[in-house]
């Protein structure tokens, strides 16, 4: 059988049959329209090895011989004993080509096992891999792991992945590539602010803008693993996998699995290349939310209000929201009946009526008839012990144990005062959805800010794990309230960025990367939750002077920057906001509003700044019409810097043979944070008057940087001269 070449956008996605398995012989660089004879890369054979050649399989499997870590791993249980069958010998039946998407057909009929891998490669070389597990056998099948896998290069020798915590997410670690095996585990339930979010493997230093690079990422909500196997004989794969509970998925005869997809990019310019395949893909599909209107600028009343909720209070800050020019208004937590603080209230989700004696539609109608959408907050999936559907439903509240709490079942431990709904349960399901879909069809609601506030510990339905079924339950639950109600928005807000993947971001349209809007923090936030998921999916908020979450206080043109390269908005008292102050955060919005086109369509380009103490970053626009912006870039200050001066940094991205007109929009020496921002006796030449030079200029030899205090950044705008 000939080999499978899929190509695009310089990627190339080589599978080989020659052995009757489907093996990956390539994934990367594009190799070209036509291949050699594949024989020549037929390895020899050690001494003290088995006396075959092992494939690097798209399904590895011990039956070949692979001492890895194996693809499949399951067993058939026959007359209630298990461990049939657990070596399977998968060998192809069938592959179906169509452009660049195939499907491959692999099966084990001794062992009832068939395996059907969809592969496709999108436009922007972004690949995208899911396999579907069905069983053909007379007896039920227990699957313990179904894993999608790539081979990188031997040139990756490096792995970076990311970490965090709450208010800390995506963070950047990385570390040699040695022999074993690199796990990363999910066991949150959800994502988990400790996400990997992408697993990447590099040529020796790879960075921002240089070295080759090749990443994966798991589409998927619930407990997960993601993994870089490199054996003793050179080989390297990487890959992800649902990581199931014990006994959780059982196929009766005639059932199947299918498995979250892995999305995969090669990129030979570093990392901005693996996020061009991301961003691509993201704003190719229909849904994506560019492709109806412009990113509207966000009031949240939580850092306002918290749970203090007054009308007379809320409809003046929805008028001062309107005077600056906001766009969309977000009630948030305390809205609904007995909810005074966190420890009552969820999962009743009726409007209160001691608070709210005509309903929400005063504070609604006070919000568009000045011009903005509502929004509210919601949290479907949790429930308050001190709930009305609890003491009505113990049944409902998920546990470890076969019994409901009222009967003497054990519950998990609590978590910020609430447990889990039990969304397995049809009953369950079907009441948080009636309740969703009542606020939705009763009030003109634009918007749901949709939170998840705690981890899916000892998650249980009739006394058995259930993590998985819980998750497809939620995905089902978006699902059709997006279906019934489908231009409402929905944000993915799970304490923060604790459910930040490709799953939920399906469903939903945009994500909240952290619940702390400190500046400083958010710019690392920012930076590595955008190296999967474009900034017109990422809330960015200006909070308070003084951060609700460190304590840490911040000029405003500082917060400001860094909230425009993301979803802008604010959670912030505006009331208390006033004279020049006020005046520079129209200016701020009015600056958002002229640039998100470009903010939320260009491509992300970010600088390797020798400087450890400096970020530069910026989005970079394809229009090549007279007088519209070609680029804004911002550079960062984080912290004091070893050397007196910047000196000269470059500017990567722009198009090298294009002239460009450079200057400083914010801030400049009229604004008046302009000598906080700034530590020198004098500036840069071209900074008051501007500079103009061509891409390559800025590029290969660029400009001299003012000094900037620690923690203050300068916006930059490049025009086509």
């Amino acid at each position: 059988m000939d080999p499978l070449h899929l190509r695009h956008a310089a990627t190339s996605l080589v599978i080989g049959f020659d052995n009757g398995e489907a093996e990956v012989i390539h994934w990367g660089a594009d190799l070209g329209a036509v291949l050699p004879d594949l024989g020549i890369l037929v390895e020899p054979v050690p001494h003290s090895a088995i006396d075959a050649r092992v494939p690097a399989g798209l399904l590895p499997q011990a039956s070949s011989s692979w001492r890895g870590r194996p693809a499949l791993r399951g067993q058939r249980i026959v007359d209630g004993v298990a461990g049939y069958d657990f070596s399977v010998r998968l060998r192809v039946t069938e592959v179906q080509v169509k452009g660049n998407a195939a499907i491959i057909v692999q099966a084990d009929p001794d062992a009832g096992v068939t395996v059907s891998t969809d592969i496709a490669l999108h436009d922007g070389g972004l690949l995208e891999l899911r396999h579907t597990l069905t069983n053909h056998g007379s007896s039920p099948y227990q699957l313990d792991e179904l894993a999608t896998v790539l081979p990188v290069a031997p040139a990756a020798v490096e792995l970076l992945d990311l970490t965090g915590r709450w208010c800390r997410e995506n963070h950047p670690q990385r570390r040699p590539l040695h022999q074993g095996t690199w796990v990363r585990s999910g066991r949150h339930g959800r994502t988990g602010h400790d996400s990997s979010l992408l697993l990447a493997a590099g040529t020796e230093g790879f960075g921002n803008r240089h070295g080759k690079v090749w990443a994966t990422h798991l589409a998927w909500s619930g407990d997960h693993e993601q993994f870089a196997d490199t054996l003793a004989d050179g080989r390297t794969m990487v890959g992800g996998s649902e990581l199931l509970g014990s006994s959780e998925v059982i196929l009766a005869p005639g059932a199947s699995y299918t498995t979250p997809a892995l999305f995969a990019a090669y990129s030979d310019r570093g990392l901005d290349g693996i996020s061009e395949s991301f961003y691509s893909w993201f704003r190719s599909r229909p849904q994506h939310v560019n492709n109806s209107k412009p990113r509207p600028v966000v009031l949240n009343t939580w850092e306002a209000v918290y749970f203090d909720h007054n009308l007379e209070s809320l409809i003046g800050l929805a008028q001062s929201a309107a005077d600056l020019g906001v766009e969309r208004f977000v009630l948030d937590d305390g809205w609904f009946r007995g909810r005074r603080d966190d420890r009552a209230g969820l999962g009743d989700w009726y409007v209160d009526e001691d608070l709210w004696p005509n309903g929400l539609a005063p504070l609604i109608e006070a919000v568009t008839s000045r011009g903005m959408e509502f929004g509210l907050w919601v949290e479907p999936e949790m429930v308050n012990l001190d709930s009305e559907v609890a003491r009505a439903h113990p049944d409902w509240i998920v546990s470890p144990s076969a019994l409901s709490h009222k009967d003497g079942g054990r519950l998990p431990l609590e978590w910020r005062n609430q447990h889990i709904i039990d969304l397995v349960n049809p009953e369950a399901w079907q009441y948080i959805f009636g309740q969703i879909d009542a606020l939705l069809r009763d009030n003109n609601i634009s918007y749901l800010k949709w939170d998840q506030n705690r981890d899916l510990t000892e998650h249980g339905h009739a006394g058995r794990p259930s993590v998985h079924a819980q998750t497809l339950a939620a995905y089902r639950l978006f699902d059709e309230l997006k279906k019934a109600h489908p231009a409402v928005e929905i944000e993915s807000c799970s304490s923060g960025g604790a459910r930040v993947d490709l799953g939920i971001l399906e469903r939903t349209d945009r994500i909240w990367a952290s619940d702390c809007n400190d500046a400083l923090e958010r710019q690392s936030i920012q930076r590595w939750t955008g190296l999967v998921v474009p900034p017109e999916l990422v809330g960015s908020h200006i909070g308070p002077t003084t951060s609700h979450t460190t304590a840490r206080t911040h000029d405003l043109s500082f917060r400001a920057i860094t909230a425009l390269f993301g979803h802008f908005g604010m959670e912030w008292d505006i009331r208390q906001v006033s004279g020049a102050e006020r005046e520079e955060l129209k200016r701020f919005i009015g600056l958002y509003k002229e640039h998100r086109g470009l903010l939320h369509t260009g491509r992300m380009v970010r600088a390797d700044v020798g400087d450890p103490s400096l970020m530069l970053h910026g989005a970079v626009g394809t229009s090549v019409e007279e007088g519209t912006t070609a680029a804004l870039f911002a550079l960062v200050s984080t912290r004091t810097s070893f050397a007196e001066q910047p000196g000269r940094i470059a500017i990567p991205g722009l198009v090298p043979d294009r002239h460009y007109r450079v200057e400083a929009i914010f801030p400049g020496p009229a604004d008046a944070d302009y000598a906080h921002t700034f530590t020198q006796i004098q500036p840069p030449a071209w900074l008051a008057e501007g500079a103009q030079a061509s891409g390559r200029f800025l590029a290969e030899v660029g400009l001299p940087m003012p000094i900037l205090n620690p923690e203050h950044a300068i916006l930059l705008k490049f025009s086509n001269a």
